[in-house]
Formats: structure tokens, sequence, C-alpha cells
């Protein structure tokens, strides 16, 4: 019998997960890709625009930061985010994913706007911090509506791309940071302040496209909202149908599955399901995070001061090397996608750490050895990011996928705390205050590190791993394999 709100603890049918598992991709999913996953792209955007003007920013005109305050500032903007995703992750599981939607992209739009006026280091690391909070608060919500809106067949491919995007707003930072900070019209002073405010221009914009973005019929299902989730599930039956300019053509009904009304989850029963339920898919989700995080966030954070320190790029051009970046780490996710839902995830996961992490090490001894340059060095990178970009887009697809509805958003933000607490936050500094003793040895050995952590990670998808390529959400919750 279907009520309007039913108890925690009420079992019940519907047809509303298999009903949104076989629509066909249409244009509507399109826009519902570029509303959700834009947040990624915004991410993106910050952090090469910290990349592309840290030369700048260690100038005596600007704030004069040392590269040590430069790694500082980046692990500020990770721990911002480590605590916006903590809580938003909290209120997302609670309140719907929707209703988090414009909190998050206001906090990130206004923290950015401080950011431009920011006045000394102190004031920068806190408005980074806010900055970072925004988007961490972004990344629960986001992913977990995208994995329960799009169809199974197509939720690998689908969720690498938008992940990817990531490195489109990089791609767009680097070009604003390139013209701004290469114009002969605005001196630097004025020009990174301007690259942060259309940042925020960038971020407000995005407010109109989520104006009709629904929310999750599989959320509103596990919290006994079961009327409304049928409404919302004809609503985007009908909308799929408009947006292809046809009417839906006539299926039998699918057939119901069984679930149960769960409400709010305790935090004591989200440690049951991760250390003890899923506790092989809990130490694979913490593997994959930590490695990608330790491994991106160190060579990236810093690579501007790498160009300006061991090559000699002058601050202006800079971007100019972090764009053939940029663009090569969106490539990976947009055409390897695919095999995750062909090949599978496991093999597919495995292979792509263990290669990253390979090529890291291969690169980074060729950097110890001195035969790059900094155009060599780039496309090296180019090379291995192309690869890794599609590694480190998988472990969010994992941790996003491989939980029950109740506590996805919850999940997803403990994984991407955890990992960037872990394998992030220490990586900027570390890198930073290598580079200003000048120490290449040291260098080297982080480098390393970070291939092992890949590797490592690799290694343990092969074994952990579980094969969730074109499975509904609702089996995924207690398959093993």
């Amino acid at each position: 019998m279907a009520t309007s709100h039913l108890p925690a603890g009420t079992r019940f049918s519907s047809d509303v997960p298999p009903r949104l598992d076989r629509l066909s991709w249409s244009p509507w999913h399109t826009k519902l890709v570029i509303a959700l996953g834009i947040t990624w792209m915004l991410d993106g955007l910050e952090v090469t625009l910290v990349g592309s003007v840290a030369a700048v920013l260690a100038e005596r005109d600007t704030l004069g930061l040392s590269a040590s305050e430069i790694g500082a500032a980046g692990t500020l903007y990770l721990a911002g985010a480590i605590l916006g995703a903590l809580v938003f992750g909290r209120l997302t599981d609670r309140f719907g994913r929707r209703r988090l939607f414009l909190v998050t992209l206001g906090l990130y739009v206004g923290a950015t706007l401080l950011t431009a006026v920011s006045w000394s280091f102190a004031s920068f690391a806190v408005f980074r911090a806010l900055t970072g909070a925004g988007i961490g608060g972004e990344y629960s919500a986001v992913n977990s509506a995208i994995d329960e809106l799009i169809p199974a067949r197509l939720r690998g491919r689908i969720d690498l791309a938008v992940n990817g995007t990531f490195w489109l707003g990089a791609a767009l930072g680097a070009c604003m940071a390139l013209w701004l900070l290469g114009a002969r019209w605005m001196p630097h002073p004025l020009a990174w302040r301007s690259v942060f405010l259309l940042g925020a221009v960038l971020g407000t914009a995005v407010l109109f496209l989520r104006r009709h973005v629904p929310e999750s019929p599989r959320w509103l299902l596990l919290h006994g909202r079961v009327d409304e989730a049928d409404q919302v599930m004809s609503t985007i039956e009908k909308d799929v149908g408009k947006s292809l300019h046809r009417a839906a053509a006539p299926q039998a009904a699918p057939s119901p599955v069984e679930l149960e009304a769960t409400g709010s989850i305790k935090f004591l029963a989200i440690a049951r399901v991760l250390l003890r339920k899923h506790a092989r898919r809990t130490c694979l989700g913490l593997a994959l995070m930590v490695a990608q995080a330790f491994a991106y966030n160190g060579v990236f954070f810093t690579y501007a001061l790498v160009l300006g320190r061991l090559y000699g790029v002058p601050s202006a051009r800079v971007a100019a090397y972090l764009l053939p970046f940029s663009i090569a780490n969106l490539l990976g996710p947009w055409l390897l996608g695919g095999l995750f839902d062909v090949i599978g995830r496991r093999v597919m996961i495995a292979a792509t750490y263990t290669i990253s992490g390979l090529f890291i090490a291969v690169t980074g001894f060729a950097m110890f050895r001195g035969w790059l340059d900094a155009t060599s060095q780039t496309l090296l990178w180019c090379g291995v990011f192309f690869v890794a970009s599609a590694a480190a887009s998988s472990a969010y697809l994992t941790v996003s996928e491989l939980f029950p509805v109740e506590m996805r958003g919850m999940a997803i933000a403990l994984f991407y705390a955890a990992g960037t607490a872990l394998g992030g936050m220490g990586a900027p500094i570390l890198f930073g205050v290598l580079l200003d003793r000048g120490d290449q040895t040291g260098l080297l050995e982080v480098y390393l590190l970070g291939a092992a952590l890949m590797v490592l990670a690799g290694v343990l998808a092969a074994v952990l791993g579980v094969s969730a390529e074109r499975r509904s959400l609702e089996e995924l919750v207690d398959l093993e394999a």
C-alpha cells in the first residue's frame, strides 16, 4: 500500500529504480550532467588558478608568498573541502540531494569573491579554505544524484566523464591565467585578482543551470516518500520523452524491487556498514582515494613551482604548460571511460592505477637525472596523467556506487575526507618545502612514494574489486564480486 510518507523500517516494493535504469539516453540527461557535473569543473578551475598564479603570488608587489605558504594554502583548501564534505555529506543524506545545491554553490561563489580581495597570506588561506568547503560540500550531493539518476548500463562512463571535467575547468583556468597574467595592459597585482573574480562569475552562472534538476527518486524512496518518488519519476519520463521529441515507446512494466524505508541513519549504523558488512569495499575505496589524492595533489599543486624553480619558466608562461597537461587529463576519462562499462571495473581500475604508478616513477627518475626540460617534462606528465586521470575518476565512481543509497552522501564524504587527509593535505606542503630547499633527491623520493601508492592500489583493486558494471545500485548493495 502506497502512502505519502512511510515510517522507517517499512518494507515495500517499487518499480522506480528499474524505470530509471531503462531510460534511453536523452538531451535531458545531458542537461542534468552539465548542471551537476560542473562542480568538478569549478574545482579544477580553482586548483589551476592557484597553480597558475603561484609564481605571481610570490612576487613582492602581490602577496609575497613563499613556496611553503603557497603549499600550505593548497593544504588549507583541501582541509576546507574535507570539512565541507563531512558536514554537507551528512546533510545531503538527511535533507536530500537537491536542497544542498544552492547552499554549497553559494558558499563557493562568495568565498571565491573574497579570495580576489585577499590582502595577506592569512586572509588568502582562510578564503581558500572556505572555497574548498563549498566544493567539498558539492561533491557528496552531486555524485550521489548523478549515480542515482543515470541508467546503470552507462554509469561508469558517465561518472568518469563527469569527474574528468575537473580538467575542463583546469584548462579554462589555464587559459584565463595565460590571458590575464600575460596581458601588458593589466599589472600582476590586479591580474591575479581578476582571475579569481572571473571564477566567481562562472560559479554564479551555474546557479541558473540547476533550477529544473529534480530530487533523486531513489533518495525519496529510502525516506518513505513513495508517492512523491513516483510523481518525480513520471515527470522525468515525460521530460525525457519531450527532449527526444517523441513519446516514450510502450514498454512492459518492469519488475519492482523490494526496498525498505530507512530514513536518516545514525553514525553507528554507517560505521557498521563500512567496517563490518562491507569491510572489503571500505579497504578498496580508502586505498584508491589515498593513492590518487597523494599523486595528484603532490604533482599538480606544485607543478607551477617546479616549472619556475627547476626550469626557469616565467610566471606569465606557466599556464601555457598547464594547458596541455589539463587537456590530457580531460581526455583520459572521456576516452577510456567506456571501457569501465565494457571490460569491467576490476580490470580497468587495476590496470589504470598500476600503469600510471609505474609511469610516475619513470618520469620522476628522468627529472632527477636531468634528462628533461620544461617541454619534455610536460609531455611526459601528459602521457602519465592521461591514464592516471581515469584511475582517479574511478576512485570516486567506486565509493559512490558500492554503498547503500541511505548513506551514499556520507560515504562519499568520508572516503573523500580520509583520502584527502591521508594522501592529499601533506603532499603540497611536502613538495613546497622540498622546492624551497632545492632538494631534488627528496623530491624524487616523494614521487616514488606516490608511484608506490598507485601500484599498491592497483593490486588491491585486482583482489578486492567488485564487478559493478551494468548492475543497478540496488543489486550492488549485497553483491560481493
